[in-house]
Order: structure tokens, then C-alpha cells, then sequence
């Protein structure tokens, strides 16, 4: 019995203790990056749009993106509509927008729409980067500059923060909004601090025609943009991170298009952890990468309410363990690191998420949105590639 018990208390320790450590580094790592000096201003976008029947939000982007701090002449904003049924092709015509409509019902998807776009502006050459932002974000008018200044200094990919546009909608959104900010910037800045990849996170980055050009984007999974982040990660190539810029998107509040996008968002996780973390893996050790080996990291550490139950579960057990065997002791004193890990993880996220203090009171409602994510984790999820559209609050 006892043997049984301290290998248990092995198998919830190894993970535990392996995602704290790797998050309390990046935590530490979470300070402010320097500024980046000012670019040449030379630059030429193409500002890709990818929308499947977002003519409730369209115009919005599109008037977000042409108040850009960039010369008018050197970008254009492509929306790429993509077995639309609605009316969003004609409403970014209306907007300004250079609109490309693209029907194929076999390919159905972002990454289709990302691929279709992609070629249209490599084909045309007049840019000389391509820039993703979805059709419900808000971006600042310095996104363009941060990734000039930034590909004029050599680099080829670049991801802003993807924010939280409506924090304050409700308990759920201002939590997401904690969340985000851990993952996206406590955890980009970290990783930008040693030049490993931030990853891409699917609204907000850009890429040169000349990466392009090496790198075809192929990439159509439920999670396109952190399947082609690795993709680039595997060719040898990092994704920068530009702290100073963003583009925030609107996260749903209620709770069943919460729960689908969530479905859909971890089973295309756990499908690339399945096919890339040893193929990650090999090639960090084969080219010593770090930019692999942090890639296969990120891949490896489960979303945050995972690693949650995992410590939560290493700490009860160490209890049941302990007052078996007072010996055993030690075991709590792990968990119970693992804890504080953790919570300076979060509160670090809370820091920088601009949530305020309600967002620091609704962290005590964290034990009700894991629950829901124990739920949803056990009914599984549409595991279909098709873009379905989450409906949001004001469509």
C-alpha cells in the first residue's frame, strides 16, 4: 500500500513540479522589455483579415485598422471572405476594405483563408509583410511600427499581445482576461528575454513575404497559428514578441459558446502535443535549439487549470500520504512550492492584465470556472476543422 502511495505521489510530482519551475522562470523573466527604436517608416502590409460571416464586427476592425499610425500608401486592409452567407463581403467594401471572397466547401477553415490570402499578396509583390488580425479585434495605431522597427533588425515573425477587448463584461471575461495576460505577456516576455519564440496566438502577427517564401504557410489544424509557429520554430526560425503593441479581441461571456470555443481550442492542443512535442523535441536536440526545446516546453505545460489539478491533487494526496506516514512530510512542502509557483504565476498575470481589483476579487470564483473546465474537459468536443463562428454578445 505504501508503495502504491509514493508512486502515485511520483507520477503527480514529475509534472508538477516540472510546469511550476518552468512558469516560475518565465515569471521572473517578466519584466519590461527595453524600447525598440524607431523604424525607417518604409515598410509596405498587406493586413489580411480572415472573416466566415462577421458582418456584425467587420466595420468596427476595419475603421480600427485605417486609424493605424502608419502612411496610408503602405498598407491595405484584405478581408478575406470565406464561405460567407451574410453580408460581410459587401460591408467591407462599404468599410474601405479590399475584399477577396473565397467559396470551397471542402476546405473550410482559417488556416484555408489565412493560405488563400497569403498567396493572393506574395503573388501581387507589393508588400512586404503580411499582417493577421481577426475580423472582431481592436488593434493600436502602433501595431504596423512594432513590427517594422522590428523586421528592419532581422527579424521575420513578429506577435503583438492579444489582449482581452471587454474585460469588464463579466466574471468570465475579466478571469480570461487574467489569463491571457500570464500566458501572453508574462510568458512572451520571458521567453523573448533569452530570443526563444513567444509562438503565434492567431490575431496579431505578422510575417515577411521572404519568410513566406521559405516557409509556406500549411497549416489547418484546430490550432492553425500555434501549429505554424512550431512549423517556423522547426525551420530554424523564432517568433518575436512586440510588448508594446497589441490587438484585442472580444471573448465570449456566456456560458455555451465559452464552452464550445474551449472544446475546440484543447482538443486542437492536445492534437498538436500528440503529433509535435517528440518531433520538438528531436530536432532541439539534433540542431540545439533553444527555440525547439521552449517550443516542446510550451506544448508539454498544459493550460494553467490543468496544471492546477495537478497540483491540487499532488497536495492532497501528500496529506493523506503524511498522516499515513508522518515521514512523508516532505511531500507537502513540494506541493505546497508548486502552490506558490502558481499563485505568483497568476498574480503576475493579474498584474498585468488591467483587470483591476475586481478582476483580483473574481480570482475567487476560480474554483467554479475550474469546475466548469473539469466539465468541459469530460464531455470532449467537435474535433471538425469547419470555422464555426463563436456567437458573441453584440451579434
Amino acid at each position: 500500500m505504501h508503495f502504491l502511495l509514493f508512486l502515485f505521489l511520483w507520477i503527480l510530482m514529475l509534472p508538477a513540479v516540472a510546469a511550476c519551475l518552468y512558469l516560475l522562470g518565465l515569471t521572473l523573466l517578466s519584466g519590461a522589455l527595453p524600447p525598440q527604436p524607431a523604424s525607417s517608416r518604409k515598410l509596405r502590409f498587406d493586413i489580411i483579415v480572415p472573416a466566415h460571416n462577421e458582418e456584425p464586427v467587420l466595420a468596427n476592425v476595419i475603421r480600427s485598422l485605417q486609424a493605424l499610425d502608419w502612411p496610408a500608401d503602405q498598407f491595405r486592409v484584405v478581408v478575406v471572405a470565406d464561405n460567407c452567407t451574410d453580408a460581410t463581403a459587401a460591408i467591407a467594401t462599404a468599410a474601405g476594405a479590399h475584399v477577396m471572397q473565397r467559396i470551397d466547401p471542402e476546405h473550410r477553415g482559417k488556416g484555408y483563408a489565412l493560405d488563400f490570402g497569403f498567396k493572393a499578396s506574395r503573388a501581387r509583390g507589393w508588400a512586404d509583410a503580411v499582417v493577421v488580425v481577426d475580423a472582431d479585434a481592436e488593434v493600436s495605431p502602433n501595431l504596423l511600427e512594432s513590427f517594422a522597427c522590428r523586421i528592419e533588425r532581422g527579424e521575420h515573425a513578429i506577435q503583438a499581445h492579444y489582449g482581452v477587448s471587454n474585460t469588464s463584461a463579466s466574471w468570465r471575461t475579466r478571469l480570461l482576461s487574467i489569463a491571457k495576460a500570464a500566458f501572453h505577456i508574462v510568458r512572451s516576455r520571458g521567453r523573448e528575454r533569452v530570443r526563444a519564440s513567444c509562438g503565434i496566438r492567431g490575431n496579431g502577427w505578422a510575417v515577411t513575404h521572404t519568410l513566406l517564401d521559405q516557409v509556406p504557410y500549411k497549416a489547418f489544424s484546430l490550432t492553425e497559428d500555434l501549429e505554424y509557429g512550431i512549423i517556423l520554430g522547426m525551420a530554424g526560425f523564432r517568433v518575436a514578441y512586440a510588448d508594446e503593441a497589441h490587438a484585442n479581441a472580444e471573448m465570449v461571456s456566456a456560458e455555451s459558446a465559452a464552452r464550445k470555443q474551449r472544446q475546440r481550442w484543447e482538443s486542437g492542443r492536445f492534437e498538436l502535443i500528440r503529433n509535435m512535442t517528440v518531433p520538438l523535441l528531436l530536432q532541439a536536440a539534433r540542431k540545439r535549439s533553444l527555440v525547439c526545446l521552449d517550443l516542446a516546453c510550451d506544448l508539454m505545460v498544459l493550460p494553467l487549470s490543468y496544471v492546477v489539478l495537478n497540483v491540487l491533487a499532488l497536495l492532497v494526496l501528500a496529506v493523506i500520504a503524511t498522516l499515513a506516514q508522518p515521514i512523508m512530510q516532505v511531500w507537502i512542502w513540494v506541493a505546497l512550492g508548486c502552490v506558490a509557483a502558481l499563485v505568483l504565476h497568476i498574480l503576475r498575470g493579474w498584474q498585468l492584465s488591467g483587470a483591476g481589483l475586481q478582476g483580483l476579487a473574481d480570482l475567487a470564483r476560480a474554483p467554479f470556472f475550474l469546475l466548469w473546465k473539469i466539465l468541459v474537459m469530460l464531455r470532449g468536443g467537435n474535433r471538425s476543422k469547419e470555422w464555426v463562428r463563436t456567437k458573441r454578445e453584440n451579434s
